[in-house]
């Protein structure tokens, strides 16, 4: 296999589980929202504890794809392919999502807010069900036959692992945004959503827990288990344990650590398995498409390694500034009064 397409599967997997640790506690806390949110300022100071982020955060998933199509288009091709309703149904939930957080300030009607947050909740939850969905899919394996094409139905998709990783991906995030709360809000909401985060910390990780098993399990018996080592999928399960831990410790700053940590080191086991694959043919795994198979010229490769060299600390350094700027607690006395947010 060619070095740079190694190195670009790689960066791949950095992208993605950079998109799903900064959008990770976006989209629990939107799904959080009618749970922790009791009243509009409730939901309001939720909203805005992620508004300055958002769609920062977003841009994570327009690389990614977008790296995915340049380095790998046999790979974006048979994914657009295949999961193309899935896909498709994770775009209309994000349109939606954005659109809330623009217009539900636009009104004060309480019939208008609630139909925004209602759909700020759908666009949280949805994708961050069926991202988990699709990523066990591409390693677990999907129809696809000798020139890589999908020859399945939308249904096929939906076996018992792929919804395993599903709702531990689902979990996880919501744990991961209520451990965000508890950083960025004061009051009420911060001792409600800490209260979550505790109720949540042993169901997102059993669920973790419960999906890398199977993974492993699977693994083993298709005798693929790729090059992740034992240390990685353990450290992902034991850094949900400790979040329940960390927060009786009163140390939220760490417990916020601990669940990016466990979504980084899923997402790495899920690539870790995958290679040398980018995607795996559940009719023959002499479908499987590989690195080398799916890859562009090294031509393309190289530039796109020299680009990204250089924009990306310039891109990392501006969003790091963004969070510097915003890192003010909020809390119901920002927002009590006003008719906007």
């Amino acid at each position: 296999m060619d070095a740079l397409g190694i190195l670009w599967f790689v960066l791949i997997g950095v992208l993605w589980a950079g998109y799903l640790f900064l959008e990770g506690f976006d989209f629990g806390v939107g799904i959080l929202l009618p749970f922790l949110g009791r009243d509009d300022v409730d939901r309001r100071t939720m909203i805005n504890a992620i508004g300055p982020v958002w769609d920062g955060n977003e841009v994570w998933l327009l690389v990614a794809g977008g790296a995915t199509f340049a380095a790998f288009p046999r790979w974006y091709a048979s994914l657009f392919s295949g999961f193309y309703l899935a896909l498709f149904l994770v775009l209309i939930a994000l349109i939606f999502r954005g659109l809330a957080f623009e217009f539900r300030g636009k009104r004060a009607n309480p019939a208008w807010r609630t139909w925004w947050d209602r759909a700020l909740f759908l666009g949280s939850a949805v994708p961050a069900l069926l991202w988990g969905v699709a990523w066990a899919d591409i390693l677990h394996g999907v129809p696809i036959d000798a020139r890589g094409e999908y020859v399945g139905s939308f249904f096929d998709l939906l076996h018992p692992f792929a919804l395993s990783g599903g709702i531990a991906f689902l979990l996880l995030f919501a744990l991961h945004g209520a451990v965000f709360l508890t950083l960025k809000t004061t009051g009420e909401i911060r001792d409600r959503a800490r209260s979550a985060a505790l109720r949540l910390s042993w169901p997102a990780s059993f669920a973790v827990f419960g999906f890398l098993a199977w993974m492993y399990v699977h693994a083993v018996a298709a005798e693929d288990k790729g090059v992740v080592p034992g240390i990685v999928p353990v450290a992902a399960v034991g850094a949900a344990m400790a979040v329940s831990w960390l927060l009786h410790e009163k140390l939220d700053g760490w417990a916020f650590a601990a669940t990016g940590l466990a979504i980084l080191l899923l997402v790495a086991t899920i690539f870790a398995n995958l290679y040398p694959r980018v995607l795996v043919s559940s009719i023959d795994p002499a479908y499987s498409l590989t690195i080398s198979s799916a890859s562009s010229s090294s031509y393309t490769l190289r530039a796109m390694t020299i680009v990204a060299a250089i924009f990306t600390p310039v891109v990392l350094a501006y969003q790091a500034w963004t969070y510097w700027v915003f890192r003010k607690r909020i809390g119901r006395a920002d927002f009590e009064g006003g008719e906007r947010g």
